[in-house]
């Protein structure tokens, strides 16, 4: 029996609310409360890492994390009810190295806030490709700071070409996703949920 998502229609039952707790408060009607943002701390409440609804709750299951807020919804499965979390807090303390993150066609996404760093315009991860800055037939590598999020239509516009070349300009010069980078995402994100708000701005 698959899961299904549902809002919240009373007072949560015991065995529930001391199983789940945070979760985004995105939903949208095709039940992808899964893939929700979930606000990560650390045992002492630092923020951390931002992860998918499904990924916190496997988490809490396993015992390695426990609801701090919820998001007002509930994964129905075949026996039990549960909470679908918004923030989840480790139970024992991580210590967070100060390197950057691994380098991934998400992550550059994510970095760039899925917007083109050449037209500025918002798109979803699947209307976005990879530029190299310095195109990899012109030396160009695959790093932090050659790879940019794009749309598909500036790619084809600047082709083979430096940007000055092609006469576009990048919106900011793109550096390596580290610890602060993530920190100042996690802050905008939570300027739209306010369950989030009190653990990122202190």
């Amino acid at each position: 029996m698959s899961p299904r998502i549902e809002p919240e229609a009373g007072p949560p039952g015991r065995h529930a609310a001391g199983l789940f707790g945070p979760a985004a408060t995105r939903r949208d009607g095709n039940g992808h409360a899964l893939h929700a943002p979930v606000l990560v701390l650390n045992a002492s409440y630092e923020p951390i890492n931002v992860c998918a609804a499904r990924r916190a709750l496997v988490l809490v299951l396993k015992g390695i994390a426990m609801t701090e807020e919820e998001n007002g919804h509930f994964l129905h499965a075949a026996r039990i009810a549960m909470r679908v979390p918004s923030v989840i807090r480790l139970l024992e303390y991580r210590r967070i190295p100060h390197q950057s993150r691994a380098l991934s066609r998400k992550n550059i996404l994510l970095r760039d806030r899925n917007t083109c760093q050449y037209c500025a315009t918002v798109l979803s991860s699947g209307e976005l490709t990879l530029d190299h800055v310095i195109p990899r037939s012109r030396g160009g590598s695959s790093t932090w700071e050659n790879l940019v999020a794009c749309c598909h239509s500036c790619n084809r516009r600047k082709g083979n070409q430096f940007p000055g070349e092609a006469g576009m300009k990048l919106m900011r010069e793109p550096r390596a996703f580290n610890l602060h980078t993530s920190r100042h995402i996690m802050r905008l994100m939570g300027r739209s949920d306010d369950k989030w708000r009190k653990y990122l701005f202190y």
